[in-house]
């Protein structure tokens, strides 16, 4: 037995006397399945990853095991992974150190409390978004909150990724969501930031908190707003355009005009075909939901109508509300979703594409999506591979939206080798284009373990703020090595 398997054991050991023996795990397929995420999912699948398997998996049951565990990890120079939910898909839940400690907060999965009067819900990290969503369906309301990810996904994960839903467009990302939360840091220390509507008491210290990525502090409880639910009155609308460009166009006059629908997506042809392959007419698809009270969705609808008018020149149909209606009710994973996805890359040698996600004013984010889409398709070596290269607009805001690459490719490598010749050439192409426009280089993802060779480059002078934070609450970095800040080790893996 030699002295790091020694020094493994000797951990998992201790970590028992800090909870009981049933909240830790060893065994070597749940070691392995918790040493990534979803970004190096074919290697995954291949069971080729390269990088070490965590020390062990723990399941903490409240706030106070989550302080004891930080703090002997803060103590032994362990690395420390919060997981929550395990639907991370830019490396953020990947270990990079030989000793780790995954801590999973799925145990802590209480509904605390639904408060329709002052319209919030609190509940521990662990509690999956889908099944607060069901229990505030009975009575009336809802999260407003919908990322692909809904059925599994978990609310410390939403929260410490800074998660963003399908109807942002009037509800907002997770950060307009949160009201108060409860966090512990790498020293013991458990914080609480109290639930109130506004507040000028200095910073806004919640976004700390909100989407540190698990690099500063462990979320254990949050406090949420709800929204009162009306699907009777959701109306769909769907058009043809001809370019991404008039697309663009009609999404910035709905929003600038005031108009909040909850969905306001146009799509490239390519990006079109995989999800209305029936109707798109290798056209654009340009789609629409306004919901709410029903006066607010009739003049919804209305100003939809009116600005499709306006660009009229570059729309080439309207198409039938229903199938708009019938894609949006098959659009969120489930578990199986996963599953049959894994399944698939072990079967078939092959997977369903990657996306990159970036942000911008409404005057560049079309001057980005063309030079990425250019650049690729003649300075990629291996772009005779692209199987799919498009992008889709999905989150606007009153002062521009983002844009969501998307792309596959046959690989022709071993899986070992994928991310390496496939995917990190293409998305170095995507982030060069939108630093260099002043573009954000991640919209709602995250910057992980793959992006943050960018991360100075994104943030600037800035940079300085971030890297305090750092040094502030984590002094040891024994929180989530690698991830949002650059590190030397982590190149390996990322070249």
């Amino acid at each position: 037995m030699n002295s790091d398997t020694l020094v493994k054991e000797a951990i998992v050991a201790d970590v028992k006397k800090i909870v009981s023996e049933d909240q830790v795990v060893t065994d070597y397929e749940a070691l392995y399945d918790a040493s990534s995420d979803r970004y190096r999912k074919y290697a995954k699948a291949k069971r080729v990853l390269d990088n070490p398997i965590p020390t062990a998996v723990v399941y903490p049951k409240n706030a106070e095991e989550v302080k004891e565990l930080l703090m002997y990890a803060n103590e032994n120079g362990i690395n420390v992974i919060p997981r929550s939910g395990k639907t991370a898909t830019e490396g953020g839940l990947e270990n990079w150190k030989d000793l780790a400690l995954v801590i999973d907060g799925s145990k802590m999965n209480k509904i605390i409390k639904i408060d329709p009067y002052n319209m919030q819900a609190t509940v521990e990290a662990g509690v999956r978004l889908q099944d607060l969503e069901d229990e505030l369906r009975k009575i009336g309301y809802t999260t407003g909150h919908s990322p692909q990810s809904k059925p599994v996904a978990q609310y410390g994960g939403l929260v410490s990724t800074r998660s963003i839903g399908q109807f942002s467009t009037l509800y907002g990302g997770i950060e307009d969501m949160v009201v108060g939360l409860e966090c512990v840091f790498p020293n013991g220390h458990i914080s609480r930031i109290k639930n109130v509507s506004r507040r000028a008491g200095g910073p806004d210290i919640r976004h700390i908190v909100i989407g540190n990525e698990g690099t500063l502090c462990y979320i254990t409880e949050v406090t949420v707003k709800i929204f009162k639910h009306y699907p009777d009155n959701n109306k769909f609308f769907g058009y043809l355009v001809n370019d991404v460009e008039t697309g663009i166009k009609v999404l910035r006059e709905v929003i600038t005009n005031g108009y909040r629908p909850s969905v306001a997506r146009t799509y490239s042809p390519e990006d079109a075909r995989q999800h209305f392959y029936h109707f798109y007419e290798d056209k654009c698809v340009l789609i629409f939901m306004a919901e709410g009270p029903e006066g607010i969705v009739e003049a919804t609808g209305k100003g939809i109508e009116e600005a499709v008018e306006k660009f009229k020149d570059g729309v080439y149909k309207q198409v039938d509300s229903q199938l708009i209606a019938n894609w949006f009710n098959q659009l969120n994973w489930t578990q199986q979703t996963i599953d049959d996805e894994v399944q698939g890359m072990i079967d078939n040698d092959k997977h369903d594409g990657y996306t990159t996600e970036v942000s911008a004013d409404w005057e560049t984010i079309t001057k980005i999506y063309n030079n990425v889409i250019d650049r690729i398709r003649n300075e990629y070596p291996r772009a005779k591979d692209l199987t799919m290269l498009g992008g889709h607009s999905s989150h606007s805001y009153i002062n521009g939206t983002n844009m969501y690459f998307v792309y596959n490719y046959d690989i022709n490598c071993e899986p070992e080798d994928e991310m390496r010749i496939y995917h990190h050439p293409i998305q170095a192409i995507i982030v060069e284009e939108t630093l260099k426009l002043g573009g954000s280089m991640c919209h709602h993802h995250g910057i992980g373990k793959y992006r943050n060779e960018w991360t100075k480059q994104e943030h600037q002078s800035a940079y300085y703020m971030l890297e305090t934070l750092k040094e502030a609450f984590d002094p040891k970095g024994i929180m989530n090595y690698g991830n949002i800040y650059p590190v030397q080790e982590g190149y390996k893996y990322q070249k």
